[in-house]
């Protein structure tokens, strides 16, 4: 993976406005901890149901996937769309803002090949 170019450098390191923060404070608030990147990288592939996206995921409790799946909707990353049949169907899908993570996502995949942990 290249590296970047001092004048990219320089504008990591640029003024943040305090309000929003920087890019990357702002990327960081989305992808709020590992259920939150993995639940965008599940849904690259698709609109998903709760229990496929849980499957998918292992490990995390209801209420924690819960909680990430409500942010990501707040923050227009993802719709939740509810069907009226019973036993109602709830189907989670990224929005062009959510599918534009894709290059984050991508990025991190090619970094944690190329980077395995220590003493591996």
């Amino acid at each position: 993976m290249e590296t970047l170019e001092p004048d990219q450098a320089a504008r990591l390191l640029g003024k943040c406005d305090t309000t929003h923060g920087c890019g990357v404070e702002r990327t960081l608030k989305v992808l709020d901890g590992k259920w939150a990147t993995l639940v965008v990288r599940e849904l690259l592939t698709g609109p998903k149901r709760f229990g496929e996206l849980r499957a998918a995921l292992g490990t995390p409790s209801a209420k924690t996937l819960t909680d990430r799946l409500r942010g990501l909707e707040h923050q227009q990353i993802l719709t939740r769309t509810v069907y009226a049949e019973v036993p109602p169907r709830v189907v989670y899908e990224l929005t062009e803002r959510g599918r534009s993570l894709s290059g984050i996502l991508y990025a991190m995949l090619v970094w944690g090949e190329e980077h395995p942990p220590p003493g591996e």
